[in-house]
């Protein structure tokens, strides 16, 4: 089966990723990131309770989605776990590759105190 465009060749790839991520729980949530055109969304997600914990976006912020965008976004979205006693996550890039936008939010996360490896956290 031939993959017709982008948006089925992401979602194929977030489907294989999904397959080794361990779903999110209340002790290490998922941060789920989506990139579109216009906004950048990050959500802090419980699978076992179906729930979301904690999120942030550019949409409200006035930021736009760019690199400058991404890393503020990273910020706020690490206060935001942080406020809720969120620490360890782990990352679902939903079939974006770890790479400009998505990267610099993740490592800004990293940089205002979240957590994406155990090893890290028991340091």
């Amino acid at each position: 089966m031939s993959l017709k465009n982008r948006k089925e060749q992401r979602a194929a790839r977030h489907k294989r990723i999904r397959r080794r991520i361990s779903a999110g729980t209340a002790a290490r949530p998922r941060m789920a990131i989506f990139v579109s055109n216009r906004y950048m969304y990050v959500q802090f997600i419980d699978d076992v309770a179906a729930t979301t914990l904690a999120s942030a976006s550019t949409l409200k912020g006035g930021l736009k989605c760019n690199l400058e965008g991404a890393k503020a976004l990273g910020e706020i979205a690490a206060k935001a776990a942080l406020d809720k006693g969120i620490k360890l996550v782990v990352v679902d890039r939903a079939g974006y590759k770890f790479h400009g936008r998505v990267k610099t939010i993740v490592e800004s996360a990293v940089a205002a105190g979240l957590s994406i490896s155990a090893k890290t956290e028991e340091a």
